[in-house]
């Protein structure tokens, strides 16, 4: 494998390198996510030669933290699911492939508990594409209801919700009210879920972590540094299929 690749999700790849441009980015960084993959972040315009320099530079940080994560992450295949478990919204579907004969794309229904994909499902890519389109509906029909019923309870009104699929970061609310949410909470345990979207509602009148603000959380989750740092471990519950890591 090349010591570094354009950036790629493409989902069956071992993990690896992969290099991605911001206009945000001052200067070079790494981050190595639970299953070994490894992002170089770079400030527009950077050489190969720049990167490849870095990542010479930091080979054995690198090292160190995938041997770290392997210790709490076990390796996992790619494989298409055949059952999907969603224990935040505590239901489970029947995956079934459907090949169409010169299908470019795969479109998705779903019934009774089962999830059909048809078209193109030699293609794991697109199968992928499919399943995160239907679970990002999920997500947003699932959240809306519950977030709405925790903002009446902890009185902290919000503007809008969107679903994300972001590599690090459960949720998040903007100053305008906007909170974001991770469809990968769908594949954690309820109060995790709960805990997650009272957190970025208690923003809603503290947007930092000050001790008024973990007090205003502990109102509604008195367990709430348990339930943090479980939030804090539960990457590992997100199959490897999604592609996030």
């Amino acid at each position: 494998m090349p010591l570094f690749e354009a950036e790629h999700d493409q989902p069956g790849q071992a993990p690896g390198f992969s290099v991605r441009q911001s206009s945000r980015a001052k200067r070079l960084s790494i981050k190595v996510f639970p299953r070994g993959r490894v992002e170089v972040v770079v400030p527009k315009r950077t050489s190969a030669r720049s990167v490849r320099a870095f990542v010479e530079e930091n080979r054995e940080w690198i090292g160190r933290a995938r041997e770290s994560f392997a210790e709490h992450f076990t390796p996992e295949s790619f494989v298409l699911p055949d059952i999907i478990r969603l224990p935040a919204v505590d239901r489970q579907v029947i995956v079934r492939y459907r090949p169409e004969r010169d299908a470019s794309s795969v479109r998705f229904r779903y019934a009774n508990g089962i999830l059909n994909l048809r078209g193109n499902t030699g293609s794991e890519k697109h199968c992928v594409d499919a399943l995160r389109r239907w679970l990002s509906g999920i997500a947003r029909k699932e959240f809306e209801t519950r977030l709405r019923a925790l903002s009446l309870v902890t009185e902290t009104p919000f503007s809008k919700m969107h679903i994300r699929m972001q590599r690090t970061c459960w949720g998040s609310r903007s100053s305008s009210g906007t909170i974001s949410l991770n469809l990968c909470l769908l594949f954690l345990d309820p109060a995790l879920l709960r805990y997650l979207m009272v957190h970025e509602l208690c923003h809603g009148r503290h947007m930092n972590h000050s001790k008024r603000f973990w007090k205003l959380v502990s109102r509604f989750e008195p367990g709430y540094r348990k339930l943090d740092r479980r939030l804090g471990e539960s990457w590992r519950d997100v199959p490897a299929w999604l592609g996030i890591y």
